[in-house]
């Protein structure tokens, strides 16, 4: 579901939806912390910002020192909303262990160094991260995707009409300009349904993130000394 960009499950962005900021770490040489968003009386500190750009960098293989400063502000609102999130489905039970072993796999597999447990670790290290980290990172991310979906998904409804309308207006037209045949409504009615589900839940979670923000204290050095909702 990649929000702002929120990544929930399939990476939709829902996801690079949903991540919890991990406790400080050393990125690119010694960090000299100061605060750089307030949020409910929670504060963000520049290691977590600098942590949260490090795992985008190493989720897609890109050098973090090139982030412009639109995308570090867009890993800070990331990180603000995961916090409001996270104030209102604080996670209980850790994620189970073959998932977290699963998520760490598919990303292990973006780096040929990766066939080697020296070279994983070589990749870890540049990034400025460990195992460890790595591991604890995807396991508050698919809690908090559980948790999540545990609220929003009950109210999704797709009826059969939207599956059709779909079918009609946009992939009958695509799959034609690709050139290819029209493959049969029953043959990807389910796939439709889903990727509507996706859809609406963006819809839901964007929403509900913009109620929390307009109902929260939130702070960062951007905003004006009268300025606190965002």
């Amino acid at each position: 579901m990649k929000l702002r960009r929120i990544k929930i499950g399939r990476d939709c962005a829902l996801g690079t939806l949903l991540c919890v900021a991990l406790s400080a770490c050393a990125f690119g040489g010694q960090i000299v912390d100061r605060v750089v968003a307030n949020v409910n009386g929670h504060v963000v500190l520049q290691s977590d910002l600098e942590q949260e750009i490090a795992f985008e960098a190493f989720s897609i293989g890109r050098n973090p020192d090139v982030f412009t400063a639109d995308e570090r502000k867009t890993a800070l609102d990331r990180l603000i909303d995961r916090e409001l999130l996270r104030e209102q489905v604080r996670p209980s039970q850790p994620a189970p262990a073959d998932q977290v072993a699963s998520q760490v796999a598919a990303v292990r597999k973006l780096y040929p160094a990766g066939a080697t447990d020296a070279g994983w670790h070589a990749v870890l290290q540049r990034f400025g991260l460990t195992e460890l980290a790595l591991e604890k990172r995807m396991s508050n991310e698919i809690q908090l995707m559980k948790l999540v979906e545990d609220r929003l998904r009950p109210s999704i409804q797709i009826d059969q009409q939207a599956v059709e309308t779909y079918y009609h207006d946009e992939l009958v037209p695509e799959m034609n300009k690709a050139g290819g045949p029209a493959k049969p409504l029953t043959e990807v009615s389910a796939r439709i349904k889903d990727l509507l589900a996706e859809k609406k839940m963006n819809e839901l979670l964007s929403g509900w993130l913009a109620s929390l923000r307009s109902g929260s204290q939130i702070r960062t050095p951007d905003s004006s000394a009268g300025e606190q909702n965002r």
